[in-house]
């Protein structure tokens, strides 16, 4: 056979330990600055790519932010706020190219929750505090705990979320400005015609252009391949060009009449600016009250816990999404976004995590480091500081048309009847998790999800799956037991019943062959009951048989006359001499 190498025995050996050693990680600074590890291979054609994928995301970035921070009962400057600081940042610490910081639906919502009509000194302080939480579990290494959310939860908790993002700008698209939850006859009798016709055509161009992405041509050519992408540059920009649109229209009405002439709702007034640095405010004075930190805190309760847990899980879940070699650093994920969080709230911004649209839209752009965020950090500075003015003639509908339109393909019902089919426990866990966050909260759905499943696994982990067959080994015949799982102590008094079971079973007539292969974590249970079990098998003249036993435990079970150790060679062997 051509190139095929034949060896015998004056063959060279290959130092294979040597070869293939695992290779060196990078300086401790490298790894958490981690700039340092891509910057010094950044050349003219990476910087092209950013340049363009940043361009792109800013358009799409500026008028979610503004949306976003309208989704949290905040005025669009702190969205704005929280885009440019979250993009700039992600830069020297992020890992993962694709992956976009700045204002979300989910932390909207969360804010929205906690902080309810509460001052923005609150929320700035939540950025704070979940920011100090995420660099706490980055430092401790608790990346690690992502792993206890199944993936049945966390797409139940993704699709609960976008329904309630949902539900809750029905009310603005429509122009009905009741508070709560009012009834259908009070609802239809509140819409605003005006509102409505706007906010439902914007909704529909979104979705007209969302599909101008997927449009396919008969020909390959040069024409149809430029035209293609022109198409795509529209598509994926359709949120700033719907938005833009909306307001052009507003300010040339106004500017031909007034404010009062406009049938339609705009947005409030924003202040101009760029942010300055400042501490968080820790004490502040609001109304005829004076808020000290354990004030803040109390009226936080358990959001400071809370936000900060759900903005890790989404932040993770999107960077696994598009991680290129499968090797995520998911306890740098988290110090980048504490670190996003605690610098963000000396810019007055919300907290924030990672949003899976504008990572497919960076990843689609042709991203390939983290700088993109930077030209994204530098759009959005710019409209903070000259287009502030005229985002007061934004229309609301057309924002909550922007919310509604971007949540919306992110319901998924499929694992409805994939679970069903495959897993009833996912498919209860997914379910109930669904409907808990839309009837207590997103915070008690994915606690719901979360607790079920651990219950699962101690049921799992309690009452484990053995096999037991009666084998025949030289004309003898011995009871075999093999568990199908991994064995920890909350399993033994299972063995031990089935031992008992399969001797009453065979009237105590055959020994007894315990696989061990898949005892874990061996510990004083484990080795008490071994050693109870064979004193009970050795009044029946019954032979206990320990095969693949660890050597370490033997020791502790010597002294036991009635326990012998085999593997498969010795197994036939100590059989037939018993």
């Amino acid at each position: 056979m051509k190139n095929a190498h034949y060896f015998d025995d004056d063959t060279d050996q290959v130092d294979l330990k040597a070869k293939y050693e695992k290779p060196k990680q990078p300086n401790w600074l490298f790894r958490r600055i981690y700039i340092l590890t891509w910057i010094r291979h950044y050349d003219r054609e990476k910087a092209i790519s950013d340049l363009i994928a940043g361009i792109t995301l800013g358009l799409t970035i500026i008028p979610q932010s503004i949306a976003y921070a309208a989704l949290a009962g905040r005025s669009s400057e702190y969205g704005l706020y929280t885009a440019f600081i979250g993009s700039i940042i992600y830069v020297f610490f992020g890992t993962i190219p694709q992956v976009s910081i700045g204002p979300t639906s989910l932390m909207s919502l969360m804010v929205l929750q906690y902080c309810y009509e509460k001052p923005i000194e609150i929320v700035i302080v939540l950025a704070f505090l979940a920011g100090c939480v995420e660099l706490i579990m980055g430092i401790f290494q608790l990346g690690f705990i992502v792993s206890f959310i199944p993936s049945a939860v966390n797409k139940a908790f993704t699709t609960g979320t976008s329904i309630i993002v949902a539900l809750c700008q029905i009310k603005n698209l429509l122009g009905v400005k009741l508070k709560g939850i009012p009834t259908p006859k009070a609802f239809f009798e509140n819409i605003k015609v005006a509102d409505a016709i706007v906010g439902i055509t914007c909704f529909l161009i979104l979705l007209a252009l969302r599909q101008l992405s997927s449009v396919k041509f008969k020909k390959d050519s040069p024409a149809t391949r430029r035209l293609k992408k022109l198409l795509w540059y529209i598509s994926i920009s359709r949120n700033a060009l719907v938005v833009f649109t909306c307001g052009m229209i507003a300010y040339f009405w106004i500017q031909k009449s007034s404010f009062d002439a406009i049938p339609i709702t705009l947005s409030s007034k924003v202040d101009s600016g760029i942010p300055t640095i400042k501490l968080p405010p820790f004490a502040f004075i609001h109304g005829n009250r004076t808020y000290v930190f354990s004030d803040i805190c109390r009226e936080l309760g358990s959001g400071i816990l809370v936000v900060p847990i759900v903005a890790v899980l989404a932040n993770v879940a999107i960077a696994k999404a598009f991680v290129k070699d499968g090797i995520l650093d998911a306890s740098q994920e988290m110090l980048t976004l504490g670190i996003c969080n605690v610098a963000g709230s000396f810019f007055s911004a919300m907290p924030t995590c990672g949003a899976f649209t504008r990572s497919a839209v960076s990843q689609a752009s042709g991203v390939r480091t983290p700088m993109a965020g930077i030209y994204t950090g530098i759009i959005v500075l710019s409209a903070l500081s000259i287009l502030t003015p005229y985002f007061q003639y934004i229309p609301k509908s057309s924002l909550s048309a922007v919310l509604i339109a971007a949540v919306i393909f992110m319901v998924d019902f499929k694992p409805l009847t994939e679970l069903w089919k495959t897993n009833k426990k996912d498919f209860i866990s997914w379910l109930g998790c669904v409907i808990v966050c839309l009837a207590a909260g997103v915070e008690m759905g994915l606690l719901y999800g979360i607790i079920l499943n651990m219950i699962f696994v101690l049921l799992r982990l309690g009452k484990p799956k053995l096999e037991v067959n009666l084998k025949k080994c030289d004309n003898l015949i011995y009871v075999h037991i093999k568990p199908m799982s991994d064995i920890y102590y909350t399993g033994v008094e299972l063995i031990r019943t089935e031992i008992r079971s399969a001797c009453f079973l065979y009237r105590n007539d055959f020994p007894i062959v315990l696989d061990c292969s898949r005892f874990m974590l061996f510990d004083s249970t484990f080795l008490e009951m071994l050693n109870a079990v064979a004193k009970d098998l050795r009044e029946n003249n019954v032979l206990l048989i320990l095969q693949f036993f660890p050597d370490k435990h033997k020791e502790f079970l010597n002294e036991n006359s009635n326990i012998r150790f085999a593997n498969d060679r010795t197994l036939s062997e100590l059989i037939v001499k018993t």
